[in-house]
């Protein structure tokens, strides 16, 4: 989206994630090289296997509906093969942001995406995103991803949700292991468990 059609974005909120986008651009540690040569090969070569009945998340709050919501339009479910909800992607980047060594640019950038995405989605369809039907979810989101910052906004929220397929349950994503399940991926053992996270083993 260049800069004459992004009328509905020149308010504050806009500015405001304008200005996180610009302060975790200068620090952020580049993924899309990762999604490019990695995700996208990858993906070619899975083979879909038979799910467990679909996992839920917990019910959640702002920001998380709008994420969670985000989430679930880049990567949704099918018949075989889980999406963005299955693996609790949401949960797992909530977990990653509540630790103390997560960049603060990043998670700012991260949670001023949403009261944009709500702003715009009031505005065009009076309603807020996550009540929104799935089409208009799209439509909203392919409009998003016209500006550079709503494109790497969208890259991000599309990376941890790969994070979330490949991680380790006790990270608070792959439930059941059911991404692993679907990539047939056969973990090392012992696993981590909750007291032996990466983020707890570091604080000994």
């Amino acid at each position: 989206m260049n800069r004459r059609e992004r009328s509905p974005c020149t308010t504050n909120n806009w500015r405001s994630f304008a200005a996180a986008f610009t302060a975790w651009q200068q620090r952020k540690v580049s993924r899309r090289s990762f999604l490019k040569a990695g995700g996208a090969a990858g993906v070619g070569l899975l083979l879909p296997v038979k799910l467990s009945a679909k996992s839920t998340p917990p019910s959640r709050k702002e920001p998380w509906l709008t994420i969670a919501a985000v989430q679930e339009q880049l990567f949704p479910s099918e018949k075989d093969s889980p999406g963005a909800a299955d693996v609790h992607a949401a949960a797992y980047l909530e977990r990653m942001m509540s630790l103390p060594r997560f960049p603060i640019e990043e998670k700012t950038f991260i949670l001023q995406g949403p009261v944009w995405l709500n702003e715009l989605a009031q505005q065009q369809f009076n309603q807020p995103f996550p009540a929104l039907t799935s089409t208009q979810q799209e439509q909203l989101l392919q409009k998003v991803a016209r500006s550079s910052a709503g494109e790497n906004w969208l890259s991000l929220l599309l990376t941890y949700i790969f994070e979330a397929v490949l991680s380790a349950p006790a990270y608070g994503g792959n439930p059941e292991q059911v991404g692993w399940h679907w990539l047939q991926h056969n973990p090392g053992f012992p696993l981590p468990n909750s007291h032996n996270t990466f983020d707890v083993l570091v604080k000994k």
